[in-house]
C-alpha cells in the first residue's frame, strides 16, 4: 500500500458540532508511503479513533478513508487480515498484550504468523530498550513503560507500509523515547514505509515530513 487518503472524514460524535478547527478533520488528507507524519491533538479530539479508523476497528465516521484509492469501508474481513499482517501495524494506546504471557511470548504470537524476524533481531532490540531482562517475564508483572517497549517490538515483528503509533511514549523517559525513535526511524526507513504518530504533548523525535493538528 502506497497511499492513505482521509477524505472530509469525521467522526459522528462530533457531527453536530460547528466549532470543529483541524487539519484533518473534514479535509482532504494525504498520507505517503515513505514518510513521517505527527497527529497532534488535545484529549477528546478523536486521535484515537482516528488510528481505529485506519486500521479498520471501527466505522462510526462520516466521509471516506481509502488505501491506494480504494474505498475502505468496501473491504471484507479477509481483506483486513491481509492488510494487518502486511501492510498495516498499529503500536495501539492501550497496548492490548496478553498480561499472562512473557514479553517475548507477546512478541513471538505476532512474529511467527510470517516468522518475520530472527529470534537475534527481537533480542537486540529487547537489549536495546533496556528490557533484555524481562523477556522471560510475564508482561503483568511489568512496569506501563515497560509493556510500551513490549508492545513496540511486537509492533515491528512484521511487515508494514505504514506504522500507526499513538502516544508511544506516553511512560518512557527521554532516553528510552529517543531509543524507541531510533528503531522506528531505522526500521521504516528499510521497509520504505511510512510513520503515523499521535501525540498530546510529548511525542517521538522524528525527522517528520509533515505535522497536522487534530
Amino acid at each position: 500500500m502506497n497511499r492513505i487518503d482521509i477524505d472530509h472524514t469525521l467522526p459522528r460524535v462530533f457531527a453536530q458540532r460547528s466549532d470543529i478547527q483541524s487539519d484533518v478533520w473534514q479535509q482532504s488528507v494525504t498520507l505517503q508511503r515513505g514518510e513521517f507524519y505527527l497527529l497532534e491533538a488535545a484529549s477528546g479530539t478523536g486521535k484515537t479513533s482516528l488510528c481505529s479508523y485506519l486500521i479498520g476497528y471501527r466505522r462510526d465516521y462520516e466521509g471516506r478513508i481509502l488505501f491506494d484509492g480504494k474505498d475502505i469501508s468496501q473491504l471484507r474481513t479477509a481483506d483486513w487480515v491481509a492488510l494487518r499482517q502486511h501492510s498495516l501495524s498499529s503500536l495501539f494506546q492501550e497496548l492490548r498484550l496478553f498480561p499472562e504471557l512473557t514479553a517475548m511470548e507477546n512478541v513471538e504470537l505476532k512474529n511467527r504468523l510470517l516468522d518475520h524476524k530472527k529470534r537475534a533481531q527481537l533480542l537486540e532490540w529487547f537489549d536495546a530498550l533496556g528490557i533484555a531482562d524481562k523477556a522471560d517475564t510475564p508482561v503483568g508483572r511489568m512496569s506501563f513503560g515497560q509493556q510500551q517497549r513490549v508492545a513496540l517490538i511486537r509492533a515491528l515483528a512484521q511487515p508494514f507500509d505504514f506504522l500507526l503509533a499513538d502516544e508511544p511514549i506516553s511512560h518512557l523517559d527521554d532516553a528510552n523515547a529517543a531509543i524507541m525513535a531510533e528503531i522506528i526511524r531505522s526500521e521504516a526507513q528499510q521497509q520504505g514505509a511510512g510513520v503515523v504518530v499521535t501525540s498530546i504533548g510529548k511525542h517521538l523525535s522524528l525527522p517528520y515530513d509533515k505535522v497536522f493538528r487534530l
